[in-house]
């Protein structure tokens, strides 16, 4: 079985190493912080042998030339990001499939919070690394893209199977809970999970990765497609609409 090594880094990213003990080959998701990552694999005994990036921010991909020099790691990256990104060996975009040993990864468009921001799905291991695309109970802000991009990545998103454990790169649940809350007041799916963040978070516990299955049932920018949600937001049959709408929302909330 692959491991995946969760850590908190800079302000309230989190760090993952994906390990294949057979292979003992190391990928690093992203890289907002070389100095840690680099301090992690050492304690864990692993040798990084990989980074997969999700798009270009510095807090995703800004110590891609660090980690290389350290240790002569490939460099995989969005192609339609590549040019904002250091030290790139291998642009990918939707349909690729990158591998750690014998394990397959899929590479699935999910544009918006940047243009070229990518996830990795490992359908082995029922994983997906979805960088800033997905959060629990949230999604990232729409920096480059526009709503019909962004509605049609998170679709993509949500036919992945149910099971899929989503590892997402903030602790943002508990401020996306609040927004939820009050964009969907009357999931009762979402009032327990809501519930269940608070406790995680009075205890210092992380709320990622999260089980897609729930976020599906419960994170409204996943439901924009719901015809209550949509009547909600009075956008009665347009999902596009009513993703734009709750996505502007946020923003401001």
């Amino acid at each position: 079985m692959l491991e995946v090594h969760q850590f908190p880094c800079l302000s309230d990213n989190y760090g993952y190493l994906l390990h294949d003990p057979v292979s003992q080959e190391t990928v690093c998701i992203d890289t907002p912080d070389a100095d840690e990552y680099l301090r992690q694999a050492g304690r864990k005994g692993w040798q990084i042998t990989q980074i997969w990036n999700t798009h270009w921010h510095p807090d995703h991909a800004g110590g891609n030339a660090a980690i290389k020099a350290v240790t002569g790691c490939r460099v995989t990256a969005p192609a339609g990001d590549a040019d904002k990104i250091e030290a790139v060996d291998r642009t990918v975009g939707q349909g690729d499939i990158v591998t750690i040993g014998d394990r397959q990864a899929f590479v699935i468009d999910v544009g918006g919070h940047t243009n070229g921001h990518i996830a990795y799905h490992l359908p082995g291991s029922c994983i997906a690394f979805v960088g800033d695309a997905l959060f629990a109970l949230g999604c990232g802000r729409m920096f480059e893209g526009n709503p019909e991009q962004f509605w049609a990545s998170l679709k993509r998103l949500k036919a992945l199977p149910g099971e899929t454990m989503i590892y997402c790169a903030h602790e943002y649940t508990a401020s996306n809970a609040r927004f939820a809350l009050h964009a969907d007041p009357d999931n009762a799916d979402l009032q327990a999970y809501a519930e269940e963040i608070t406790r995680r978070c009075d205890k210092g516990l992380p709320t990622v990765p999260t089980k897609l299955e729930r976020e599906l049932r419960t994170n409204p920018f996943l439901r924009a497609d719901d015809p209550a949600l949509q009547k909600r937001w009075e956008h009665s049959g347009d999902a596009v609409a009513t993703f734009a709408a709750l996505r502007s929302a946020k923003d401001s909330f």
